[in-house]
């Protein structure tokens, strides 16, 4: 049979296939296609699972449209799962990951999605308002970074001091690492941090913690912490690569630290399920990548190669997701902003947002496209929400004592 007709043949029984589940499937094919194969997975049927992988596998591509690339992904997460090599795969994406990482590819990428998306530069507003607004008065600053951002939301901090009516006080920066491949980056970002403050004229010391390999392992005699200084923790995607049952006994180790002000800022999604249920997780997932996916093709030129990087960082958490076994403690296990509050009211109180800080959010979402709005917390939760066509994706918070 001529490939073009036996081609025609499969998209003619996945058409018939969705059509069944719903009127409206076409749209969002991938979508109920992967919802079908999960549930499948599931509940291990496997004439089902063999006969929706086969369909996905004819649909799907890493270069087509965002379903194409939704069902590409999800894919791979579904047959390393059922092939029982999550694991070697994922170690195996992650090494040739960092092997081609370098400092100048890791700036152009997160520039780019600064520049076309608020999704980071939320978190960095929100965070460092709220941090200049506890330091105010005080002559030496220690911020702790433990968090993902590469330094890139410090330079408008460090422009804020130089500009202060009072002194112009002495900081010192502590960036925690537990990546290798970061450790290598941080040294570079490290001696443009400490140009760009002398070029500030900010008294700056900058200091990377990276003997440690997970999170869990850090204890407040490492951090140098001196009496003479205010304190702030900054955890920007960082409480999530903790292990679930390790988060509270964390954040007691970050109250231990007698922080003036702790700013947490999470994606919003909840993977802390457990191993044995796997559809929730799943569904999940699927609606925050749905999301994320559908941001990146709207914000991002149908070539970039960004967009194409920040796909397959994606793909990397999808499969370790669901692919991969809940034992290892750094898997990414999001959890909602709801959930956090109930972790750090055991040690913390909330710290309101000032207007000026709220204020500056709502300046910052108004330089991009539209579809960015602000939602403040409601009900027991604290802190503000940043939403994408109505549906809050990133949580910004800030404690006190």
């Amino acid at each position: 049979m001529p490939p073009t007709i036996l081609h025609c043949l499969k998209m003619q029984n996945s058409s018939q296939f969705l059509q069944q589940e719903d009127p409206n499937a076409t749209k969002k094919w991938a979508v109920n296609l992967l919802k079908e194969c999960a549930k499948a997975i599931f509940e291990k049927d496997s004439v089902k699972i063999h006969h929706i992988l086969w369909m996905l596998n004819e649909l799907a591509s890493p270069y087509g449209d965002c379903e194409q690339k939704l069902a590409f992904y999800f894919l791979q997460a579904f047959f390393y799962k059922l092939t029982e090599s999550g694991e070697r795969s994922y170690k195996t994406l992650v090494s040739a990951a960092e092997k081609s990482q370098s400092f100048d590819s890791a700036r152009k990428v997160i520039l780019k999605f600064q520049e076309v998306s608020p999704w980071t530069t939320f978190g960095h507003v929100a965070s460092n308002s709220a941090i200049l607004e506890a330091f105010e008065g005080k002559s030496k600053l220690h911020i702790i970074d433990i968090s993902n951002t590469y330094c890139t939301q410090w330079p408008t901090l460090l422009e804020s001091l130089a500009t202060r009516n009072d002194d112009t006080p002495h900081l010192k920066l502590s960036v925690v690492v537990t990546d290798g491949a970061r450790g290598s980056i941080m040294k570079e970002i490290g001696y443009r941090m400490q140009k760009f403050a002398r070029l500030m004229g900010v008294p700056f010391e900058f200091k990377v913690l990276s003997f440690f390999s997970r999170l869990s392992d850090l204890d407040r005699d490492k951090f140098g912490v001196k009496e003479d200084e205010a304190v702030a923790v900054n955890c920007i995607g960082a409480f999530r690569k903790l292990g679930v049952e390790e988060r509270s006994e964390f954040i007691q180790m970050v109250r231990s630290l007698q922080p003036i002000v702790v700013t947490v800022v999470e994606e919003e999604a909840d993977f802390s399920s457990k191993e044995d249920e796997f559809f929730k997780c799943f569904e999940e997932c699927l609606k925050f990548y749905s999301m994320f996916f559908e941001m990146l093709e709207e914000s991002f030129a149908p070539t970039s190669n960004e967009r194409l990087m920040l796909e397959r960082e994606c793909s990397r958490s999808i499969i370790k997701l669901l692919a991969c076994g809940r034992d290892d403690s750094e898997s990414e296990r999001r959890e909602k902003g709801i959930q956090w509050c109930n972790r750090l009211l055991e040690a913390f109180s909330p710290a309101c947002f000032s207007e000026d800080t709220i204020d500056d959010v709502k300046a910052l979402l108004k330089r991009y496209q539209a579809g960015w709005s602000l939602l403040p917390a409601s009900g027991d939760a604290s802190g503000l929400y940043m939403t994408w066509k109505q549906e809050p994706v990133v949580w910004a918070s800030a404690w006190k004592l």
